[in-house]
């Protein structure tokens, strides 16, 4: 076991889990403090790594105009596949209509009551990327807070010359700092993911995948046909062959599947992405903590499929226009949502409240919502790294000798 890679380790654990849930079911429960204690410890790194690698990022590209223009290339990419994400899933959502048939007298099973938040606007998302105090952002975790405060002292370094460098190098031994922490924390992670595991199997078991089987198949079809679009700007913008890519990136898959947090996961994205696909550490600490926190592409598939779901359920199919208008909500949304477990129920409730649709339906849709969110969270985590590597083959930030390295999918360094 010992000379086990971690990510054979991680597997074990993963398949040990699902047996230990369905052979124990809610007795399994008892394991509970340790998948939360490794949910913990992984959620205590996020911060101070986000504060560390973005202003590393950013003040080690040096020079303001690149900085400019991989910075709008990133919000672009972000944007783009978000609505392209949220539009696929839509027309297959329409294909398959998950709701038709449905026996509404099961959506009182759903126990919980969710309270829908008021929708942002533009304005307001805007003005709520900026911290009024950072230390209550950093104690908080309000992430797309942190990374504004952390891309003005990135570039506030840069503007002061020779007189930054002692700072820049403070922050690049804080990022390293932090990835020593990581690999620490993760030496645990077999046992933590094999706890989680054990816990959502046991609580649900496998009759989950009933009533809701039509819904949650329509979005890992939305998924996987997302998957398919990444796999083409894989080949032709980043120029990355699928067989060095997919062998390396399953490991942060196995974590993404049960922690089901793009934050949370945020370590194992930057070291895969840095140690195994050859993306520049600077590239990699600049794009993908924004990632984590604005490209939810997994989830702009959750909240279409899951307007149009509850649309055909209650019979009020909704109109070209109005499906137009969701595409484009969803972006905002998936900008606002927190990189967390279960952040996406919370926020469909805005969606299907801005929609005039009912919400009786959440609480049920909130009991299988762990299947969907292992889905939507690989997703999300994938969707950084494609950007970062097609990105950083344009800005020629890719080390291609770590990319070609067939071994490097066998080893974990940080």
């Amino acid at each position: 076991m010992k000379k086990m890679n971690l990510s054979a380790k991680i597997f074990i654990g993963f398949g040990i889990g699902i047996v230990l849930g369905l052979i124990f079911e809610d007795k399994v429960l008892i394991l509970k403090p340790i998948g939360d204690l490794f949910l913990r410890l992984i959620k205590m790194l996020v911060a101070p790594l986000i504060l560390c690698s973005i202003t590393a990022g950013v003040c080690s590209i040096g020079d303001i105009n690149r900085l400019k223009r991989i910075g709008t290339k990133t919000l672009l990419y972000f944007i783009i596949t978000t609505m392209a994400a949220a539009a696929i899933s839509m027309l297959i959502a329409n294909a398959i209509r998950p709701g038709s048939g449905f026996d509404l007298n099961m959506i009182a099973a759903g126990g919980k009551t969710y309270q829908a938040a008021p929708v942002p606007s533009l304005s307001q998302t805007i003005v709520g990327m900026f911290p009024d105090n950072i230390f209550s952002a950093l104690a908080d975790g309000t992430l797309i807070q942190i990374i504004a405060f952390a891309l003005f002292m990135g570039v506030a370094i840069i503007l002061l010359g020779e007189r930054g460098e002692r700072l820049r190098h403070a922050f690049e031994d804080g990022a390293e700092m932090m990835y020593k922490i990581t690999a620490v924390v993760m030496a645990f992670s077999p046992y933590g993911v094999a706890a989680l595991m054990a816990c959502a199997v046991g609580s649900y078991g496998l009759k989950i995948f009933g009533p809701l089987a039509a819904f949650i198949g329509t979005v890992y079809i939305a998924l996987l046909s997302i998957c398919a679009m990444y796999a083409v700007m894989l080949v032709v913008i980043a120029k990355v062959p699928l067989k060095q890519f997919f062998p390396k990136i399953a490991e942060l898959w196995l974590v993404t599947a049960s922690t089901t947090s793009s934050s949370g996961s945020l370590p194992v994205t930057i070291s895969v992405s840095r140690d195994k696909l050859g993306v520049s550490g600077n590239l990699a600490g600049f794009v993908l903590p924004l990632g984590a926190t604005m490209n939810m592409n997994g989830g702009a598939c959750f909240y279409a499929a899951t307007v149009i779901f509850v649309s055909h359920l209650y019979g009020m199919p909704l109109a070209i226009g109005q499906q137009f208008f969701v595409i484009t909500l969803t972006a905002l949304i998936s900008v606002g949502c927190p990189g967390v477990p279960g952040g996406a129920i919370i926020m469909s409730t805005m969606l299907l409240t801005t929609m005039g649709l009912p919400l009786e339906v959440v609480g049920m849709i909130a009991g299988i919502f762990r299947l969907i969110d292992m889905g939507t969270t690989t997703l999300n985590c994938t969707g950084d790294v494609v950007t970062s590597l097609c990105i950083g083959r344009g800005e020629n930030m890719i080390d291609d000798a770590v990319l070609n390295d067939s071994l490097a999918k066998s080893k974990v360094s940080f």
